[in-house]
């Protein structure tokens, strides 16, 4: 199991369990020093979990920002290689449309190629053929290598490969405070959620990778780290508009990507300024549903008619430009401080800004910093060393998960990659359908129980992409907690709160877009889960407070 009980001191701890904390305790981990990854939630509860799931190919970068843009195709080829089992690689589209600059996109062409981005121009009858989504009305179009990446199984990944080499990775673990002994930090002292305790842990060295909420746990220790917190809203469909992604040919503006993903796309973004009083309950407006829908729509006319399913929102992790009110003119650089020679404090260090695309290397400075001001002189692996699950394709693979049923299979390994092998090996696995959407069967819920750390009905969507299909939970989500209860992962008395309060996020992203179908929908299944399952608001819990 990847999460054990916490050690009373240790080398590294490092808060925050996105995709950068979970690849700084990896990275860490593989060169021998001790680690804990600590997390106020579950895994990529946070703007890992709520951005739209581009593998950057740099080229939306390459006209502003060409560092960022290398930095983005150099790890779009490493995660190819070393994280395939979350990666589909799909290619993307710039297109160009009436009213867009064609100069833009020969400046936007030039500026790919010096930065190593491929980038082609395709006529628009032929990006027309490859993509017949896109709006007939195109005035040009560029192919770069663009892709989609699948962040909870990427951050997941990364907590394996950490466990297995002896870090302890802590989910419901809130750092309250950081412990200094004059111009030093000292460790954390953390509240255990589950076992509604506190205790201290005492480190060499601590490692903020808390993202936007990284401005309160620098507080903690008496620094400042000024981030700039902007909501970015983005709106899920009920099917695969376009085989691949497709982006608009302009400055930066919203709703100006499209992307498939798993059974559903996603049209996004909003930039909107917000306060940091309400990171914790982000909520996209019918205004931004509104902007989405018209914006969009001039990408892939389909989408106008297509269903919405849901709509979420994330914050981005950017350090601070007041003199931009909206967030898109702010660096995506990756910002890394010592806070030694930055504040007088030893101990403490902060990882921000970057993408998900970036995030290994912004992991493998980080673990670079950490070691030289550990005094240890070791070598980073995870450029090479491929994540639990992208061990083996091909063949091998084929072979090794044959047992599974064939309707599966694909599903299973899309979402497990080489590590459905064990699922294939299990004798008394269950191939019925707990969710038809997504294809996951009670088998696969088993193995999410045993193996993957699940200690909630929301753990259990990040582990295998329950509720997350166009039903949206309305069919599954019953049948899901009903076999956590039977394996013993809740108890019977829980099960109701664990199914109201799932229900509940997955309605808060669709209060905005309750009109016509989707508003006869919801009541529908609110009716199965109030008349049928006996389910009243009573039973869902009290959400729990406190920041990170």
């Amino acid at each position: 199991m990847p999460f054990a009980a916490p050690p009373d001191e240790t080398d590294v701890v490092i808060v925050g369990g996105g995709v950068t904390g979970a690849g700084v305790a990896r990275d860490c981990a593989r060169r021998g020093l001790r680690c804990v990854l600590l997390e106020k939630g579950d895994l990529a509860a946070g703007a890992t979990g709520r951005n739209h799931g581009l593998l950057h190919s740099g080229a939306r970068y390459a006209v502003t920002d060409a560092e960022s843009a290398r930095e983005c195709v150099q790890e779009n080829r490493i995660l190819r290689r070393v994280a395939r089992h979350c990666v589909e690689e799909t290619d993307g589209f710039f297109i160009s449309l009436p009213g867009d600059s064609l100069e833009y996109q020969r400046d936007f062409i030039r500026a790919c190629r010096a930065a190593g981005v491929a980038a082609d121009p395709v006529a628009p009858r032929e990006a027309l053929r490859l993509e017949p989504a896109l709006n007939p009305n195109l005035t040009g179009a560029a192919r770069v290598p663009d892709g989609v990446i699948d962040p909870f199984r990427l951050t997941l990944a990364n907590v394996l490969d950490a466990a297995r080499h002896r870090a302890v990775c802590l989910t419901y673990h809130e750092v309250t405070d950081v412990l200094r002994r004059g111009d030093r930090v000292r460790g954390v002292r953390v509240y255990d959620r589950a076992a509604r305790a506190f205790r201290e842990i005492r480190a060499g060295l601590v490692v903020n990778a808390a993202g936007i909420w990284g401005q309160g746990v620098a507080a903690l220790a008496g620094v400042k780290v000024a981030m700039f917190p902007t909501r970015g809203s983005l709106l899920v469909l009920g099917h695969r508009l376009s085989r691949m992604v497709v982006n608009r040919c302009r400055p930066p503006a919203d709703a100006d990507i499209l992307v498939p993903g798993d059974t559903v796309s996603l049209i996004g973004t909003t930039s909107v300024a917000i306060d940091f009083r309400g990171l914790d309950d982000l909520r996209t407006t019918a205004e931004e549903v509104d902007i989405l829908i018209r914006e969009g729509s001039l990408l892939a006319p389909a989408l106008a008619r297509t269903r919405k399913i849901r709509c979420y929102a994330g914050a981005r992790p950017l350090v601070a430009d007041e003199g931009d009110p909206t967030g898109r003119g702010v660096s995506r650089k990756i910002v890394l401080l010592d806070h030694a020679p930055r504040d007088g404090l030893e101990g403490l260090v902060t990882i921000a800004g970057g993408k998900l695309v970036t995030y290994r290397l912004m992991a493998e400075m980080t673990a670079d910093l950490v070691c030289r001001k550990l005094g240890r002189s070791v070598r980073g692996d995870t450029a090479e060393a491929p994540l639990p699950g992208s061990e083996e394709s091909g063949g091998d693979l084929s072979r090794r998960t044959l047992f599974l049923p064939p309707a599966q299979r694909s599903a299973v390994v899309g979402r497990h990659g080489s590590l459905a092998r064990d699922l294939a090996a299990d004798r008394d696995y269950d191939p019925s359908l707990v969710c038809e959407c997504e294809t996951v069967s009670a088998g696969e819920v088993r193995y999410a129980l045993n193996r993957l750390s699940v200690t909630n009905l929301n753990d259990l969507r990040g582990r295998t992409r329950v509720g997350m299909g166009p039903c949206q939970g309305e069919m599954c989500a019953c049948r899901a907690v009903g076999l956590m209860a039977r394996h013993g992962a809740v108890s019977p008395a829980e099960a109701p709160g664990q199914l109201a309060e799932f229900l509940e996020e997955r309605w808060k992203g669709l209060r905005p877009l309750l009109w016509g179908d989707a508003l006869r929908e919801s009541e529908f299944t609110q009716w199965i889960y109030r008349e049928v399952c006996g389910l009243t608001p009573a039973d869902r819990p009290p959400s729990p407070a406190g920041g990170r």
